[in-house]
């Protein structure tokens, strides 16, 4: 008997931006979906580095995880707690400080980042609260050669005691929310070293390891650091490496975290807007010479430690 195999499905994917980004049409995600759809939808999320699928309003809380699970290992926010009655979602909430105007590539603090997130919308506001991705290997090689050179050579300290607050106006500043957010999220400090480049695990493509959790660039000061940190950023973040998507309720976006920044648009004023996020296990990034990133130093813990938070608090995204 002749046996007869089945083609490889087609996804119906439509490009948004010209570096980064696409549309997946006439998915409908879930647990079940078959083998070969999870290679398609790997294959596109390497290339586009992010992925946008809307009408996805059947999810709830355990399909969205176990979607996820298909796409790799769920893994908790390492400082965080995940929403009550859930495995990993990290639930991100503007009426409790899920806010943050700044570029940043999740988890960079821990030694393994994630590789993949997977955000759904579940409240968006009708005006403002985009997100923004930026492609962090496309920006790699936009830079000079001499510049390229030495960036293959740098590795810079990422810790979670980012202050947001220094970045947000003072009627953020002062909110109850914002303030219990950054007592959780820097309960334990946590410290890694990352080279500036990396190697992709499996597009072998080079990328930059940046955003707002990095502290300082290794053997240089800090005033030499944020001046060379400046310059790769404003790289990483121009227009033509970015795409932009306006939110609507039930949307869910798979980005590449290994070769992405994003930014949360906090411009949406007293309107409510909640997006939970499952993060898969990502692998130790590996610099272009084959070294691999370190702790850096011992996790220590700040006064007022010890304390179980109130409620589960989210991060911005």
């Amino acid at each position: 008997m002749t046996q007869v195999h089945s083609s490889p499905p087609v996804l119906d994917i439509t490009p948004v931006a010209g570096r980064i980004g696409a549309e997946v049409r006439g998915l409908r995600l879930s647990a079940e979906i078959s083998g070969d759809t999870v290679v398609a939808l790997n294959q596109a999320l390497l290339k586009h580095k992010v992925l946008f699928l809307r009408g996805q309003q059947h999810l709830d809380d355990a399909a969205q995880e176990a979607f996820a699970q298909r796409l790799g290992d769920p893994v908790p926010h390492p400082t965080v707690p995940s929403r009550q009655g859930t495995g990993y979602i990290l639930e991100l909430d503007s009426a409790h400080g899920g806010r943050a105007n700044s570029w940043h590539t999740d988890v960079t603090f821990a030694v393994a980042p994630p590789k993949i997130s997977v955000l759904r919308g579940v409240v968006i506001p009708p005006w403002g609260g985009d997100t923004v991705w930026a492609n962090t290997a496309a920006a790699y090689q936009g830079l000079p050669p001499a510049l390229r050179e030495l960036a293959d050579k740098l590795w810079a300290v990422h810790g979670n005691d980012y202050d947001y607050a220094a970045h947000r106006p003072e009627k953020d500043i002062s909110d109850e929310g914002a303030k219990h957010y950054r007592e959780v999220f820097t309960r334990t400090l946590h410290e890694a070293e990352h080279p500036v480049v990396r190697v992709h695990p499996e597009t072998r493509e080079r990328a930059l390891v940046l955003g707002h959790f990095v502290k300082k660039l290794v053997g240089y000061s800090s005033t030499d650091s944020q001046h060379l940190l400046s310059v790769l950023q404003e790289h990483i973040i121009r227009l033509e490496n970015t795409v932009r998507w306006r939110w609507t309720q039930g949307d869910v976006v798979i980005w590449d975290n290994r070769a992405t920044q994003h930014y949360a648009i906090n411009d949406y004023g007293d309107q409510h807007r909640v997006v939970r996020r499952v993060t898969l296990a990502g692998d130790v990034p590996v610099s272009v010479d084959g070294r691999r990133s370190v702790l850096h130093g011992k996790a220590v813990q700040p006064d007022g430690a010890g304390k179980s938070p109130a409620a589960p608090v989210p991060v911005a995204a």
